[in-house]
């Protein structure tokens, strides 16, 4: 028994292979283009365990995605790879659509001949589960109710379209070929591992580095935020017991404003980290 976990060495990927081996000695084939987020070291406690077998490349390689799922007959793949920054998506929209949707595509042409080929209780046992965002979604104004997997698609970035199209081949997969798959939709993480560039780790490095620390308009906007090791949890959930076909909604319950998000950062490191000169960090928020 086998799982094939693909953009395994990102923030989210990386903290799911960890928390796997962590409980189950079924081994991992992690599958990574190693692009800007993807952070070997995040692995290092793995390096020698037999359990994980790491291996670098791109979703879009059908030949090697081939190979993987021949050799290695995963009974499930855990598909986390895609460009996940919307500032990023927004400069540069064509590496998203390349890996999120043309990516996606060759993924699951690849599953489903793979899947096709398989017999008995090994083709029953298959499964492919989607890792996707709730910004398919769109936005919350405040005091509107959460999004529930019913929400209809308003996709507002690059980003989050890419991420919307994958979900849609996903389910069209699914309905036209049968093929079995699960989608999860989540908000907004956060952990160990984190890219700097993401706002909580950049608010501590910022703070700590006597930077000036960037928020957005009025800082306003709000965002669930979902702590990674229980998105972890909830997927390892899903791929045991989820419905074919569904999508799975993943949120904490902890919806804030990023102000307060900035604010919570700074008053914690006025506790653990306090400034030389006394003053406390969220002096230097810009707004």
């Amino acid at each position: 028994m086998t799982i094939l976990v693909t953009g395994g060495a990102g923030f989210i990927g990386a903290n799911f292979v960890l928390d796997w081996l962590a409980q189950s000695d079924e081994p991992v084939i992690n599958l990574d283009k190693l692009t800007y987020a993807g952070n070997l070291e995040t692995l290092a406690s793995l390096q020698g365990d037999a359990r994980h077998v790491f291996v670098r490349g791109d979703i879009g390689d059908a030949a090697l995605v081939d190979r993987l799922l021949a050799e290695h007959r995963p009974r499930a793949v855990i598909n986390f790879a895609a460009e996940s920054h919307v500032d990023r998506s927004i400069h540069g929209p064509e590496d998203f659509i390349q890996t999120n949707i043309v990516g996606s595509f060759h993924l699951l042409e690849s599953v489903r001949a793979h899947w096709g080929g398989l017999q008995g209780a090994e083709r029953e046992a298959f499964r492919l589960l989607h890792v996707s965002t709730d910004e398919v979604y769109g936005s919350l104004a405040p005091g509107d109710p959460a999004f529930t997997e019913n929400h209809r698609y308003e996709p507002n970035s690059p980003y989050s379209a890419s991420k919307a199209a994958s979900d849609h081949l996903v389910r069209a997969y699914h309905h036209t070929y049968g093929l079995p798959v699960l989608t999860t939709n989540c908000s907004n993480n956060y952990g160990p591992y984190h890219f700097p560039e993401k706002l909580i780790p950049l608010m501590i490095v910022n703070a700590l580095a006597g930077k000036p620390l960037p928020v957005y308009g009025d800082g306003m906007q709000i965002r669930d935020w979902l702590y990674v090791k229980d998105h972890c949890s909830a997927i390892r959930r899903v791929l045991q017991a989820g419905r074919l076909g569904e999508t799975y909604n993943v949120g904490g319950w902890n919806e804030k404003p990023n102000i307060e998000i900035v604010n919570t950062v700074c008053a914690l490191l006025d506790q653990l980290r306090p400034r030389a000169d006394g003053q406390p960090y969220a002096a230097r928020s810009a707004m």
